[in-house]
């Protein structure tokens, strides 16, 4: 057994496995972001470079050892490049240092050559070592990639830790619930004082339908994944899970308790089916729901995953020259899921069981994709070199796409209604407020219900975390307390490290 693992690690596989640690590095560096599924075509890419490389090599030499030693230089000078310019362009955004660094690696690479090719040096006694570190580095890797859970285990953590009732019940004709977050969708007011947009028509258009519009709302926290967690488990975090602590910058319990959520819990105790949408970011999909749904698959050719990873190598390349465009890429991408949100509200609305559907669009939040007639834009026109938005630029995409979305919601919100047996209830609600802001307007939301026969129930400064307790008493004998509304701002990193803003709305 030791003769054979000897042999086998002194033959020198290490390049192969070398290259499959950039791909998987990658997606653990944005956990919770994107499906480990993404990984599979960069990975087998990488591979198959990696291979062909190495059979190059050893075409030319002859030498499996030297070639495969040589393999792992250009591997890790190719697979380094894009996170060295990526570096030197944000650390000096005003020089041309990265223009000069590809001839500083086709120097190393130039090097690397001449050092491997000289005749004495044979590398055969590394092999062993190098395989041990690749194999070590996989295996690393690997292990920290996160995979769903496949269990129905919905209530894994609000069912413990958010105030549950098991003795909620669905009346006999119970109502399609529609949760649908419009992601940086702000107030009224915020809209005419920081963008000049008159948002007049499409408030009164929801209040001609039966909507009541919370016109001095707010978020209770500033970022999507602590705002949705606390309002899908109706309490505030700091009640939630003793591990949201101020130093804490920890995410996982956070994205786990978004995914499996009291509100949750409760309708799918009741009887309901779970309806969610693909939005590009792992941590807010919820993928064992009953109907998960998302566009089909690579229409735009390539995934943001891949575009990204492809700026991460001497790949870029391609971009800088043309021949590839990750931005048209999530463009159409970021189309396709709004598209297929609204594509499918009659369908949802036909669904014979009752449904509780969370719908998160993507919108007006950036990038923007559409111009105000839905036509596609491409989403680099509105940021400079570094990615950054300028006002100018941010005002006119976020309008542009505000005017597009406020039309599909209406038609959404019309097709709901006119096709569902029983009246559903409808909330529209931004998860936080644009940027560019102080962190009290960051916090102003648009809020809007369709409760029908419960209306009155609602008051100008509701916040999301009373949102679902307010349904479940109105509608399923619940008997929760309505909490204090309260709107807590938090810094990056530190999302725990809250401060309370105060609703100075109306004074």
């Amino acid at each position: 057994m030791k003769r054979s693992l000897s042999k086998i690690f002194n033959f020198p596989w290490y390049p192969l496995v070398l290259s499959a640690y950039p791909a998987l590095a990658l997606l653990n560096a944005n956990t919770g972001e994107v499906q480990p599924a993404a990984v599979i075509r960069p990975l087998l890419v990488s591979v198959a470079f990696g291979g062909l490389l190495y059979f190059v090599f050893w075409l030319f030499f002859r030498k499996p050892h030297k070639a495969a030693f040589l393999t792992a230089l250009w591997l890790a000078l190719f697979f380094t490049f894009g996170h060295a310019y990526i570096y030197v362009d944000e650390k000096y955004p005003d020089a041309v240092y990265a223009s000069w660094l590809i001839l500083g690696w086709g120097i190393l690479f130039a090097l690397t050559l001449f050092w491997a090719t000289r005749p004495k040096l044979t590398f055969a006694s590394a092999a062993s070592t190098l395989n041990t570190v690749a194999l070590s580095l996989l295996i690393m890797s690997g292990s920290q990639v996160s995979f769903e859970d496949g269990t129905r285990s919905a209530h894994a953590l609000g069912a413990n830790n958010a105030p549950i009732q098991a003795d909620l019940v669905a009346p006999a004709n119970p109502p399609d619930v529609y949760y649908i977050i419009l992601d940086m969708y702000t107030r009224q007011d915020l809209l005419k004082s920081a963008f000049d947009y008159d948002n007049t028509e499409f408030l009164n258009a929801l209040r001609e339908r039966g909507f009541y519009v919370a016109d001095c709302s707010m978020s209770n926290y500033v970022r999507t994944e602590i705002s949705l967690a606390s309002s899908l488990n109706m309490t505030y975090l700091q009640e939630l899970d003793s591990r949201f602590k101020p130093e804490s910058t920890a995410r996982r319990t956070l994205w786990n308790s978004l995914k499996h959520s009291a509100a949750r819990y409760n309708f799918e105790n009741m009887g309901y089916k779970t309806v969610n949408f693909a939005t590009g970011f792992a941590w807010n999909e919820l993928r064992d729901a009953d109907i998960f749904i998302e566009p089909p698959p690579l229409t735009s050719g390539m995934s943001e995953f891949e575009g990204l990873f492809l700026r991460t190598t001497l790949g870029r390349y391609a971009i800088d020259f043309g021949l590839v465009d990750p931005d048209a890429v999530l463009g159409q991408l970021f189309r396709d899921r709004f598209n297929s949100v609204f594509d499918n509200m009659d369908d949802m609305a036909n669904m014979p069981e009752p449904t509780f559907a969370y719908i998160h669009v993507i919108s007006p939040h950036p990038p923007f994709v559409f111009d105000a007639e839905g036509n596609p834009t491409h989403p680099a026109d509105f940021w400079d070199d570094q990615q950054k938005y300028p006002a100018k630029k941010f005002t006119e995409g976020y309008t542009n796409q505000l005017t597009w979305l406020n039309k599909k919601t209406l038609d959404a919100i019309d097709t709901l209604l006119a096709e569902s047996d029983t009246p559903p209830i409808i909330i529209l609600q931004g998860d936080h407020g644009p940027w560019m802001q102080t962190q009290e307007r960051r916090m102003w939301i648009l809020n809007a219900y369709y409760l029908p026969e419960h209306n009155d129930e609602l008051y100008p400064t509701i916040t999301p975390v009373n949102t679902f307790r307010l349904i479940f008493n109105a509608y399923f004998g619940g008997k929760y307390d309505i909490l204090d509304d309260a709107s807590y701002f938090s810094p990056v990193p530190k999302l725990y490290d809250f401060s309370e803003i105060q609703n100075t709305c109306g004074e």
